[in-house]
This record gives C-alpha cells, sequence and structure tokens, in this order.
C-alpha cells in the first residue's frame, strides 16, 4: 500500500487543514481523469471520540471541504479542474497504511496483491480471509476457503475491510 507521489504531497498539504476541524484524516485518493480529476478525503472521529461512540458527521465533511478547499486554491497541486468528496472511510474501509490494519486483527479483509501467491494452480493474487495477525514486516490471513497465508506488507496493493454485520 505505497502511496503514489501525488497522494503523498496531497495528503502533506491536506492533513493540517483537516487536524483543523477536529477530525483525523483516514486517507486521499486521487484520481487524475483528464481535465476533471477526483480528489477523495476520507476523514474519521478523533481515537478519543470513537472511544465515546461518536461518528463523523455531515457537518465534520462540509467543514473540512471547506478548510481543505482553500487550501487547495492557495497552494495549487491539482492541474486543471477537480471534484472534491470528503467522506467517512465506512463500514468497508480502505486501509491506506499497514498501521491501520492492526484494529482489524479477527475481521475480514480483502487484499490485492502485486505478486501472486500460492501453489500451482491455486495461485492467487486477490485474498479475502480472517486476518489472523499483523506485525511490521508481513500478516497472516485465513481465506475464506481455509488456507492459511502469510504475506508480506510489501506485497500487498490494496486492502479494505469486508463488513459482516453480527
Amino acid at each position: 500500500m505505497k502511496l503514489s507521489t501525488k497522494v503523498a504531497e496531497l495528503t502533506t498539504i491536506i492533513a493540517p487543514a483537516v487536524a483543523a476541524c477536529d477530525v483525523a484524516l483516514w486517507g486521499v485518493e486521487f484520481t487524475p481523469q483528464g481535465n476533471r480529476s477526483l480528489l477523495r478525503i476520507y476523514i474519521e472521529a478523533l481515537p478519543e471520540e470513537k472511544a465515546q461512540d461518536k461518528q463523523v458527521s455531515i457537518e465534520n465533511c462540509a467543514a473540512v471541504n471547506h478548510q481543505v478547499s482553500g487550501i487547495l486554491e492557495v497552494h495549487d497541486p491539482i492541474a486543471g479542474e477537480f471534484i472534491l468528496e470528503v467522506s467517512s472511510p465506512g463500514f468497508d474501509r480502505a486501509f491506506f497504511s499497514d498501521d491501520q490494519m492492526y484494529d482489524y486483527v479477527g475481521q475480514t479483509v480483502s487484499l490485492r496483491l502485486i505478486q501472486a501467491i500460492g501453489e500451482g494452480d491455486k495461485k492467487r493474487r486477490k485474498a479475502t480471509g480472517t486476518l489472523d495477525s499483523i506485525d511490521a514486516t508481513s500478516l497472516k490471513l485465513t481465506s475464506t476457503d481455509g488456507e492459511q497465508f502469510e504475506i508480506a506488507l510489501s506485497n500487498i496493493d490494496k486492502a479494505n475491510l469486508i463488513y459482516e454485520d453480527v
């Protein structure tokens, strides 16, 4: 889950504006689309507020949108027009860093890998299953069909939580 240079630049510019709105920055997605790109910012309640079951509100999203719009107007890091969206990460949240997955051990995740894992005709670049553990270099996953894998964090292209209604 390596950030592109552009996303890293945007994150650096956006982070202080998000923090000024008393919410945490979960992640940034940037999709260049010719003359009209898409910049999507995911925000999360601060840890102390999450502990009190407080969630991101529409008002939080509007405040971040306003703050970030002003910052982007000054810095002008995106060529051409762009659409700015601000949202909570939702139940099926994408992970933007390895550190974000630690809180979700025991839950179901979906991974898209850079290089295939498995043996023979069971090789795959996608894996879904229970996140058994994670450390600084790898994670352990039990797939939905019962196979166990140890996957290097450097081999993960994209990861997201799979929402399960319990």
